[in-house]
């Protein structure tokens, strides 16, 4: 049976009288790769976000290894190290070099020595194909290279999970591509992975579930031959019929 990693009970979240999310109820085991889909608004961005602890939820239960991250005493940035994020908008440090970028979580959050810290994120900054560009600020470097710095950022934490919050929709269209193999590639190596995307081939090929949400509820959900292949709902038939029929 998988090891269950996070586990999602009657999550809600509202922003005054704006109820985002819904009663959300799911969970991410061990090597999942789970692709979160619907319309923009529809709360995949703000469950993301109170995963990670951004947010914090109005009601429910987020557990990871059973343990309630919402009760008191929780220190957001040790649990942070484990579930890393990767940003729609990198979030890089401008002043800092694409090396520096990638150490500075390792030294403050971790403890890791500079010379740890330094050797790691060039193994991960080799691994995303931007080691020669290690002194390079970040406007110096295209969208697309930013997204893999933070990509090896992330990765440079050792986490068990990444949290992808539509990680190339502020990318031009030559550089989608390279993100989404750097992606690709970590989840052929078993990372576990929950990946909020408008990128449905991706849904559709590397994930081995798929949530879709619509108006702050999770509407449907299984494997990706389920969800593209034979939905079920009508809202996720409408959904997808511009994409499986462009």
């Amino acid at each position: 049976m998988a090891e269950q990693i996070l586990k999602i009970n009657h999550l809600s979240k509202a922003f005054g009288a704006n109820v985002v999310l819904r009663d959300i109820d799911f969970q991410v085991n061990k090597g999942d790769v789970i692709s979160i889909i619907g319309a923009s608004g529809s709360g995949k961005s703000t469950l993301l976000r109170c995963i990670n602890l951004l947010e914090t939820p109005t009601s429910g239960q987020i557990l990871y290894h059973d343990k309630d991250i919402l009760a008191r005493g929780t220190k957001a940035p040790a649990y942070r190290s484990h579930v890393g994020m990767v940003f729609q908008s990198f979030n890089l440090f401008n002043n800092m070099t694409v090396l520096e970028n990638c150490m500075v979580g390792q030294i403050r959050v971790l403890g890791r020595k500079k010379a740890e810290a330094k050797e790691i994120a060039m193994q991960y900054l080799s691994k995303v194909g931007m080691a020669p560009y290690i002194n390079a600020k970040p406007r110096q470097i295209s969208g697309g290279q930013k997204q893999r710095v933070a990509i090896a950022r992330a990765l440079a934490m050792n986490p068990e999970v990444l949290l992808f919050d539509e990680p190339t929709s502020a990318l031009d269209p030559e550089m989608v591509g390279e993100v989404l193999e750097v992606m690709r590639q970590l989840a052929q190596e078993g990372m576990t992975m929950l990946v909020v995307t408008h990128e449905m081939a991706f849904a559709r090929d590397v994930s081995n579930r798929v949530v879709y949400m619509n108006q702050g509820v999770i509407c449907e959900e299984g494997s990706p031959d389920q969800i593209f292949g034979n939905p079920q709902k009508e809202e996720t038939k409408a959904f997808l019929s511009r994409f499986i029929n462009a």
